[in-house]
C-alpha cells in the first residue's frame, strides 16, 4: 500500500508535471496498476487467498478514487486483467485459446463497470452511503451469472472464505449473496476512507463492525456443534479413466481395485462407499454388467455403495450416479443435471434424488450440480441430512470444486461427501467444517473412512433470504447505476 502511496503521490504531484515527461507519467501509472493487480491475482484464481480478499480491491478502488476518470478506466482494466490471468492455465483446459482471453476480456469489463460506477456515485455525492455502491454491484452480478450462465458463478469470490469457519457461517443466514456482501463492503470502506478522510470514519466504522459481528456470531453457531458419531463413510478415487482406448485387461483391472476398495473399507465398518463420477462411459450392456457386479458387491459387504458411470444409449449419453443397497436390489439412479464443458454433448437430468442411507436422508448429486445453490436448496428442503456426491475435477480446480461444495452443505444445513478423481476427497460437516480430506492419485487409487455426523439437517435462513438479498441488489444495483448516469462526471 505504502508504494501505491507514494506512486500516487507522484503522479499528482505538481513537480511530475513541471519538470517531468508524459512517458514517464504514463510509466508510474502502469506501475502503480500493476502494483493493484498483483493483490488480485492471488484471489481470483482458482486456488484463492482466502484472508487477502479482504483487502485485495483496495488498490485498484482507491487508485480509481484519485485518478482521472479516463486514467481510472485503464489502469482499472489493466489490474483486473492482470489479477484473472491467475485462471489462464485453468481455463486453457477448457477452452481454446481466443475463447480463453474473451472470458478474461469479459470478466475485466465487468470489474470496469464495478470500480468506474463506485468511483461515479462517490465523488458525485461524497457521502457515507455510496460505501454500499460496490458491494451492491458485484453481489448483483454474482446472483445474474448463477440465474443466468451455464457455469453459474463458479469462482466468486465469496468461496474464498470457505475455510474461514467463522465468517463462512454467514452463508447460513443469506447464502453466497450475503457472504460476498461483506467481503466486499470491507475493502469498499477502507477505499473511501482513505481517498475521503474522515468524512467517511463511520462507513468504515460500520463495517468493521459488521465484521467483528459476523465473525462472533459464526464462531458462536459452530462453538461446541458435535463431532461427529454416525456410521462410518468410507470414500474411494482413482484417477485413471476407463475410456474407447482403455485396453480391456486394463479397464478390468481398474473395476477389481476398486472392488477391493470397497471390501476393504466394508471390512473396516463402513456402512456407505462412495466412488467418483463418471468411471467410464459405457453401452447398455456393458453397464449392466457393471450394475450386477455392484449389487452382488453391495450383498456380500452389506454396504450401500454409490458408483459415478456414463451410460450412451440410443437416446444419447447420461451421466449417472447409481445407488446400490445392501439387500441388492435395482439401484436408485440420478442423472446429472449441470453439465460441465466438455460434456456438453452429455443429456441433462432434471429429478432430484433423496434416500435414507444408514439411518440418514442421503441426496444425490454429481460433481458440477453443487455449484448451483438452487440445486442445493431443493435437496435441503426436501430433508437432506447428507449429500453424497461422485466428481471429477481438473486439478487445478481441486480446491474450488471442493469448496464451492462445502458451502451448499453450510447454506441448507447438511453434511457432504465427495469423492472427486483428479482432485480431493472430502466429508465436511453441516457448519462447512472440512472433517476428512485426502487428495485423489491413479492406481491403486485413494480412500478415507470417516465418521458422518450424527445430527439431523440443520434450520436455515439461506434458502429464502439468500435470493431475496441477491436480486435486492440486483434493483439496488440498477437504481444506482441511474443514479450515476444522471450524475455529472467527476474530473
Amino acid at each position: 500500500m505504502s508504494m501505491l502511496n507514494t506512486l500516487s503521490n507522484t503522479l499528482s504531484a505538481p513537480a511530475l508535471f513541471a519538470g517531468g515527461t508524459a512517458l514517464r507519467q504514463r510509466l508510474l501509472q502502469i506501475a502503480a496498476a500493476l502494483a493493484a493487480g498483483v493483490p488480485l491475482y492471488w484471489v481470483l484464481g482458482p486456488q484463492p487467498l482466502g484472508p487477502l480478499a479482504w483487502c485485495a480491491p483496495l488498490p485498484v478502488l482507491w487508485l480509481a478514487l484519485r485518478s482521472s476518470r479516463r486514467d481510472a478506466a485503464w489502469m482499472t482494466f489493466l489490474a483486473a486483467v492482470l489479477g484473472l490471468s491467475s485462471n489462464l492455465a485453468y481455463f486453457r483446459l477448457l477452452m481454446p485459446l481466443p475463447a480463453v482471453l474473451a472470458a478474461i476480456a469479459v470478466k475485466a469489463l465487468l470489474w470496469l463497470l464495478v470500480v468506474l460506477a463506485t468511483r461515479r456515485l462517490v465523488l458525485r455525492y461524497r457521502a457515507s452511503w455510496t460505501v454500499l455502491a460496490y458491494p451492491a454491484l458485484w453481489v448483483a452480478i454474482d446472483t445474474l451469472m448463477a440465474a443466468l450462465l451455464p457455469d453459474g458463478n463458479w469462482g466468486s469470490l465469496a468461496y474464498s472464505q470457505a475455510d474461514n469457519i467463522a465468517v463462512l457461517q454467514v452463508a447460513a443466514l443469506a447464502g453466497v449473496p450475503g457472504l460476498l456482501f461483506l467481503l466486499c463492503l470491507v475493502p469498499s470502506a477502507l477505499a473511501l476512507l482513505l481517498a475521503g478522510g474522515r468524512a467517511y470514519v463511520p462507513a468504515a466504522s460500520t463495517a468493521v463492525l459488521l465484521l467483528a459481528a459476523a465473525w462472533a456470531g459464526g464462531a458462536w453457531r459452530v462453538h461446541g456443534a458435535p463431532a461427529p458419531s454416525g456410521p462410518l463413510a468410507g470414500l474411494v478415487t482413482i484417477d485413471d479413466f476407463i475410456g474407447p482406448a482403455t485396453p480391456p485387461a486394463r479397464a478390468q483391472a481398474i473395476w477389481d481395485q476398486y472392488a477391493r476398495h470397497v471390501e476393504a473399507l466394508a471390512g473396516q465398518g463402513a456402512t456407505l462407499v462412495l466412488l467418483p463420477e463418471k468411471i467410464a462411459v459405457l453401452d447398455p450392456a456393458q453397464a449392466d454388467a457393471v450394475r450386477q457386479r455392484f449389487q452382488a458387491l453391495a450383498r456380500g459387504t452389506g454396504a450401500w455403495i454409490t458408483v459415478g458411470i456414463g451410460v450412451q444409449d440410443a437416446a444419447g449419453r447420461r451421466n449417472l450416479a447409481w445407488l446400490f443397497a445392501p439387500d441388492g436390489a435395482v439401484p436408485v439412479s440420478y442423472q446429472k443435471q449441470h453439465l460441465a464443458p466438455p460434456e456438453r454433448e452429455f443429456l441433462a437430468g432434471s429429478a432430484y434424488a433423496v434416500q435414507p442411507v444408514a439411518g440418514q436422508a442421503m441426496g444425490l448429486a454429481i460433481c458440477k450440480d453443487m455449484h448451483f445453490a438452487s440445486l442445493g436448496q431443493t435437496y435441503g428442503a426436501a430433508g437432506a441430512q447428507a449429500m453424497l456426491v461422485p466428481a471429477w475435477d481438473f486439478q487445478l480446480d481441486a480446491w474450488m470444486g471442493a469448496r464451492m461444495t462445502v458451502v451448499r452443505g453450510v447454506e441448507n444445513g447438511y453434511a457432504v461427501l465427495r469423492a472427486a478423481r483428479e482432485g480431493v476427497l472430502t466429508v465436511s460437516d453441516a457448519y462447512g467444517r472440512v472433517l476428512v480430506e485426502r487428495a485423489s492419485s491413479a492406481m491403486p487409487g485413494s480412500t478415507l473412512l470417516a465418521p458422518l455426523p450424527a445430527q439431523p439437517s440443520i434450520a436455515t435462513w439461506a434458502g429464502w433470504l439468500g435470493p431475496l438479498f441477491g436480486w435486492l441488489c440486483v434493483a439496488l444495483s440498477v437504481i444506482l447505476l441511474c443514479m450515476g448516469r444522471r450524475a455529472a462526471p467527476a474530473a
